[in-house]
């Protein structure tokens, strides 16, 4: 079945649910999805960072969504996902993941359905979103992977990863 809108007009969105709130994220910026599994926290690790995944023996950040949002901390259940995010950033981190409380499907949208977010400053923050898609009761709100943390935080978790990695004392014996 084709559609009569341009290949470029097309876009695939994948929907989530974190705590009540219906959200969305742009399937080009997603890797992949893994059910959750337990994280290694890190010391120093700031909210809403919640550990590290050792994913394929790379060390990927995991951030609890719903702590980003200003909610209460996710309670993993049956249904949690970590989405593993593609970072379009200068630094060296290029993966994320982030923990939701379900993935509910990919669906496709068009590019002219995505408006922009309104202008909230000072209230509250919207750097985190790519734009909103208009539903009947409401909007779905598309994150942006490139925003969901500061450059500054996304900065130093990656030098203090790297210091970790290469620091000759780790995995050392004090006795």
């Amino acid at each position: 079945m084709q559609s009569d809108a341009p290949a470029e007009a097309m876009l695939q969105c994948l929907r989530f649910r974190c705590a009540a709130t219906t959200l969305g994220i742009l399937l080009h910026q997603v890797c992949e999805l893994l059910e959750y599994q337990p994280l290694t926290p890190f010391p120093t690790m700031p909210a809403p960072l919640c550990g590290l995944l050792n994913l394929r023996g790379n060390a990927v950040p995991v951030i609890d969504l719903a702590q980003r949002l200003g909610l209460p901390a996710t309670v993993p259940q049956r249904r949690s996902c970590i989405i593993i995010l593609q970072l379009a950033l200068p630094l060296q981190i290029r993966e994320l993941g982030m923990l939701v409380d379900e993935v509910l499907m990919v669906e496709d949208i068009q590019r002219q359905d995505i408006e922009a977010a309104p202008p909230l400053e000072p209230l509250m923050s919207t750097g985190m979103l790519a734009g909103m898609i208009r539903e009947t009761t409401g909007f779905t709100l598309l994150l942006d992977a490139n925003h969901l943390l500061s450059h500054h935080t996304l900065g130093r978790l990656a030098q203090d990863l790297t210091a970790s990695s290469t620091d000759p004392a780790c995995g050392a014996d004090d006795d």
